[in-house]
């Protein structure tokens, strides 16, 4: 974990020791050792100074014991962030979790007949890559076998978003990030966004339709921006 230490203010360098520390309470002593032999921020000299001068300014107090401690205002600032270090930590883990148990999924279920259709479209890694996009960066418009289409759009790593358009009677897939005009389309194969809606869209029944039409007629389809 980086912190950028804000050596220009001396209530947020407080706040940064005591984020590093996390200690409810400290002798003054033992913070001058920590700042300047553990942490190698200060001399102990402006260590004592910088201190003193927090004292001064009650950016910092002493309680019943004359142990240095952060006042209540500034306690409750370290918790807040404390708790949101945490929801984001959180976050990355269940993130990847997901990422995971979508790949351990995958290769469980190897033989199955929708992971062999998908596969057979997929270059080495790109189900790794797929994996790392959310269920939320896409926005299905349309899904409708008996139409034969898929109409999707998908959140890029930029502020635009791609467009997917499969359609089963004209026999096109239309896309537009540039890995597929690229590299993917020419060779008929999926991108991590194309392999990653159909990994989204499994459990609907008539998904396995739309591969096993690519796959059946992948002659007569044509893959383009």
């Amino acid at each position: 974990m980086i912190f950028k230490i804000p050596y220009n203010n001396d209530s947020e360098l407080l706040l940064y020791i005591w984020k590093v520390i996390d200690l409810p309470n400290i002798s003054m002593n033992e913070l001058v050792y920590k700042i300047s032999f553990e942490l190698f921020l200060l001399s102990p000299e402006e260590a004592l100074e910088f201190l003193q001068r927090s004292i001064k300014s009650n950016s910092l107090e002493k309680d019943d014991n004359s142990n240095l401690q952060l006042p209540q205002n500034s306690y409750k600032k370290l918790k807040t962030w404390q708790l949101k270090r945490k929801e984001i930590i959180l976050t990355k883990l269940n993130s990847s979790r997901k990422f995971d148990s979508l790949i351990d999924d995958f290769e469980a279920e190897k033989s199955s007949n929708f992971n062999t259709l998908l596969k057979s479209f997929l270059d080495k890694g790109t189900i790794n890559r797929a994996a790392t996009i959310s269920n939320d960066a896409f926005k299905i418009d349309i899904f409708d076998f008996k139409k034969g289409l898929i109409k999707a759009h998908v959140a890029g790593s930029k502020e635009k978003s791609y467009n997917i358009e499969i359609d089963t009677k004209n026999k096109i897939i239309h896309h537009n990030c540039h890995d597929f005009e690229t590299r993917r389309a020419i060779n008929k194969k999926f991108c991590k966004h194309l392999a990653r809606i159909f990994l989204l869209l499994k459990e609907e029944s008539d998904c396995i339709k739309f591969l096993n039409d690519i796959a059946e007629n992948i002659n007569e389809w044509e893959f383009s921006s």
